[in-house]
């Protein structure tokens, strides 16, 4: 494991030049927040990598209340020369999943078993102990026990529930019956491939079964990518919908809204498109960046509408670039090309061709050089998630928002990452606005053009 890394580096040239580790191996998490403060790994160099063991987020660490974020996310990383006001180029080289089954589906809150947010402030019911120590005792949705007092401590559980199983290439995953739910169930963290260092109670105890039968394809992604925020902040709340729950909150990680916009970083995005080949650009708001990662997600429809998917064990290769100067406040991602929108996608040699005939026509001497980009917004519901992110495709193209709003219409689209407060808006913008960003060796390698 590389060393620890706060504010000094690590290693470095002769001439005092921080150099940083060409690959950094994590397999350490977090208790659940996200804590500038706290020593990170590293630092890995400029080009480097970052490999990193995951845990499944969501539904182990929900049933799992000595955790205190929602999520368990790795350890962050420290960028050699990462500085506040700077960006992280992430570029996604492998997902792979390593589960054989997981357990999911909607939710339901246990009153009685939290103090005022049961994913950060676990309590138990009968002896008040906050984030308790829980054991396991057998199987199903009462299994997840107390240590101090033996009470049923699960500040979760589900509505409408399902295990789904996958095949050995992991492909496609199939919801199981009643008696192979509990089966899995008995030895859950051999099928969840819980991590070494995991503390998680895994899912597939509560063996989930209402769904029978179903056939999902899958398409692997990650649902918490990012950088560390710059005051500490519960992981599955470093954005803008979650995190409006922290505001006036009644526990210790209580904040303000402004609070919450000047230093979340919008790690916890769960949008599909987030997956091997994509470019994510990631704000640095702490010193070293502190790149973080976790909540796997094997397969997910836009929205997560039921406000879970099949959060899954994996491994994930990402290279690692530093971006001086760049200023963002929240994620930029470049997707891979079929996750594009259809207007959005790059012009065809045809096309191209076709428009040029009809500037021609009507006396418009070029056509605009332009490429995709899909700048995060978030925020408490859709509409003002969607203000966010507009606001920040103006800021970081020097447009108005009424320009942005047009060229999202007929060059791209707003897509759903999160119900209620989570959204790409994608559109194509002027190469001549991207290129002093710095941002147009990037888009070249993912879209062949700039």
């Amino acid at each position: 494991m590389a060393t620890q890394y706060q504010v000094e580096p690590t290693s470095s040239t002769a001439n005092g030049e921080t150099t940083g580790y060409e690959t950094v191996f994590v397999n350490e998490f977090t208790n659940g927040i996200l804590d500038p403060n706290q020593p990170m790994l590293g630092p890995v160099r400029d080009g480097g990598h970052i490999v990193a063991n995951t845990a499944p987020g969501c539904w182990g660490p929900m049933i799992t209340p000595e955790i205190r974020g929602g999520h368990e996310v790795t350890r962050p990383v420290a960028v050699a020369g990462a500085e506040p006001g700077d960006a992280i180029v992430l570029r996604i080289q492998d997902i792979t999943v390593t589960s054989l089954a997981t357990a999911s589906g909607n939710d339901q809150h246990m009153q009685g078993r939290f103090l005022g947010d049961p994913y950060v402030a676990g309590r138990c019911p009968e002896c008040g102990t906050l984030y308790p120590k829980t054991v396991i005792r057998g199987i199903g949705q009462e299994a997840v026990r107390c240590a101090n007092c033996g009470a049923d401590a699960t500040p979760f559980t589900f509505t409408n529930g399902y295990t789904i199983a996958f095949d050995g290439n992991h492909q496609v995953g199939v919801t199981l019956h009643q008696e192979a739910a509990e089966e899995i169930a008995r030895q859950a963290k051999r099928y969840a491939a819980l991590p070494d260092n995991s503390i998680q109670n895994p899912i597939l105890t509560f063996a989930p079964h209402d769904l029978v039968g179903l056939v999902a394809r899958l398409r692997p992604f990650m649902g918490q990518l990012g950088t560390t925020p710059s005051m500490p902040i519960p992981d599955s709340h470093n954005a803008g919908d979650f995190g409006a729950f922290l505001i006036g909150a009644p526990h210790e990680y209580a904040i303000t809204s402004e609070q919450l916009e000047e230093h979340r970083t919008d790690g916890h995005m769960d949008i599909d498109a987030v997956r091997a080949g994509a470019i994510l650009i990631c704000p640095v708001k702490a010193p070293g960046g502190g790149v973080y990662l976790g909540d796997m997600h094997a397969l997910q429809g836009d929205g997560e509408i039921a406000g879970h998917t099949c959060d899954v064990s994996g491994t994930v290769t990402l290279q690692v670039h530093l971006l001086k100067g760049l200023h963002i406040d929240g994620p930029i991602l470049l997707p891979v090309l079929e996750d594009l929108p259809f207007l959005a996608r790059p012009l065809t040699a045809e096309e191209r061709e076709r428009a040029l005939q009809v500037a021609r026509a009507w006396g418009v001497e070029r056509l605009e050089e332009s490429a995709p980009i899909s700048v995060i917004g978030t925020g408490p519901d859709l509409n003002a998630a969607t203000d966010n992110g507009l606001a920040r495709a103006a800021k970081l193209l020097g447009m108005t928002v009424p320009e942005v709003k047009n060229r999202a219409t007929i060059t791209g689209a707003i897509e759903i990452g999160r119900h209620p407060g989570v959204v790409q808006v994608t559109f194509r913008a002027p190469l001549e606005r991207l290129e002093p960003l710095g941002l147009l060796p990037f888009i070249r390698d993912q879209y062949g053009i700039g």
